[in-house]
């Protein structure tokens, strides 16, 4: 495995790659990796003949006050999961590798209407940050496959929503949320759990199941009940931001015909913001 740090040699790896007829997968990340991530990166070496498994911690689609010095960092230990699975490079540029005039007066990339619902409005300019780095990313990869978990769904139509309009010859690939035994989704973030919110924690798949078999029995039923598992939730101490049912398609409001949905949270629990989703097909 090949740690590059900087585009210039990263662009000139992958023509040569390119050049010898090979085909390019990309898995980007912020690092502290988990499962969820090897099971994207084992997929990823199905899918081409080469993998590349980039680590940045993006400064951008963070807001005020969230967790940008504190994200969880440990690039040596990712490393060494990287070697493990065989990875040709693992890309871990620095700030001015991604933004050499700076993130004040960087060019931004917007994706209008998906990106300021749900996370979106809880989170402003969160998408256009990671819109903007994923562009930076595919264009100086350029991959023929770029791996994303679904655990971030509206991340993921973002993203394809942004390739598609560029017209960056990229397909995104995104692939089913990993989880513990007890059905907590693989983050980053759950190191933020202390070890009595950790129990708690898998409540919030728990209500995701809740709703789906509601909705399987009568979509209009979801309301209703919407407002009986955020007071459950709340009762073991999370804040829910949302909880909605959206189409799966774009993440608009369902219609009374449709058949294809998401329903998606996202909660506090202590310092932690966890996201969730369920995708529902009638």
């Amino acid at each position: 495995m090949e740690s590059i740090e900087e585009v210039i040699k990263l662009n000139r790896v992958v023509s040569e790659w390119k050049a010898n007829n090979n085909t390019i997968a990309l898995v980007p990340t912020m690092g502290s990796l988990h499962s969820g991530h090897i099971y994207l990166i084992k997929e990823a070496k199905k899918l081409a003949s080469k993998t590349v498994v980039s680590i940045f911690v993006n400064p951008i689609q963070f807001g005020k006050g969230e967790d940008y010095q504190s994200y969880p960092s440990s690039i040596e230990l990712d490393k060494k999961k990287l070697e493990k699975e065989e990875v040709d490079i693992v890309f871990a540029p620095d700030l001015k590798q991604l933004y050499p005039m700076g993130t004040d007066t960087d060019t931004r990339i917007t994706v209008p209407q998906i990106s300021e619902i749900l996370c979106g409005q809880h989170r402003p300019g969160h998408f256009s940050g990671v819109a903007t780095v994923v562009a930076k990313l595919l264009l100086t990869c350029k991959p023929g496959f770029a791996l994303f978990g679904k655990k971030d769904y509206q991340q993921y139509l973002v993203i394809k929503r942004m390739v598609s309009d560029l017209l960056i010859p990229t397909s995104i690939i995104g692939l089913p949320t990993q989880r513990e035994k007890d059905g907590l989704a693989l983050s980053s973030r759950n190191k933020y759990l202390s070890e009595v919110e950790r129990k708690i924690a898998p409540k919030i798949y728990l209500s995701l199941q809740k709703a789906s078999e509601i909705i399987c029995a009568g979509v209009s039923n979801f309301n209703n009940a919407k407002k009986a598992l955020i007071v459950e939730l709340e009762a073991y101490g999370m804040k829910v931001e949302y909880f909605e049912l959206r189409r799966a398609a774009d993440l608009a409001l369902p219609t009374d015909d449709e058949k294809s949905f998401v329903i998606l949270i996202a909660v506090w629990l202590g310092k932690a913001r966890l996201i969730d989703n369920i995708i529902i097909e009638l």
